[in-house]
């Protein structure tokens, strides 16, 4: 099923990496980070190194004068991927993992987190210079602690446009990092 030096993304985490070993315990991998991790066979899945994006979570969003633009400009050559305007990222835990049986109010929370931390350190690593972090009305915990996160960063936010996501939305803006 699983060779050494496949590429695989793990089910349920969004951890992915190469293939190191295989054991009877289970399949061996070593992250992107650096770390080796093993997983049961079952929690793996094989993807394809050339198929990968940086960041397969995120929605890129351009707005729509820059489409014309870049489809008059390179009619009939290879498009190039110019920085995005902004960032769009779902952390509705039902977007984030596959399912949430076995996880606790906590584990939600700190899988969204998690995500939004990956979102913000990626963002300011490819210049993007705003991120809107969807994550509904609820109780406001989520929210909470986004701010407590974007302070961290220095991060100035505000309510999102309210016409295109209603009340469950954040914008962060990244500019003052760069």
């Amino acid at each position: 099923m699983f060779s050494v030096g496949d590429s695989v993304e793990v089910i349920d985490e969004l951890i992915s990496g190469v293939v190191t070993k295989i054991t009877p315990k289970g399949v061996c991998i070593e992250t992107t980070e650096g770390i080796s991790l093993t997983f049961a066979p079952s929690e793996l899945v094989k993807t394809n190194p050339n198929t990968l994006i940086p960041y397969h979570r995120a929605m890129y969003v351009e707005p729509k004068e820059e489409k014309k633009k870049k489809n008059v400009a390179l009619k009939g050559q290879k498009a190039r991927r110019k920085p995005a305007h902004h960032m769009e990222i779902d952390l509705h835990i039902e977007k984030l993992v596959t399912h949430t049986r076995g996880m606790t109010n906590f584990d939600m929370l700190n899988t969204q987190l998690e995500e939004a931390q990956r979102c913000i350190e990626y963002a300011i690593e490819k210049g993007i210079p705003s991120i809107v972090f969807i994550h509904g009305v609820g109780e406001g915990v989520l929210k909470a602690e986004l701010e407590t996160l974007f302070s961290r960063y220095d991060l100035s936010y505000q309510d999102a446009d309210y016409m295109h996501y209603g009340m469950g939305a954040t914008e962060v803006f990244l500019q003052n990092i760069f």
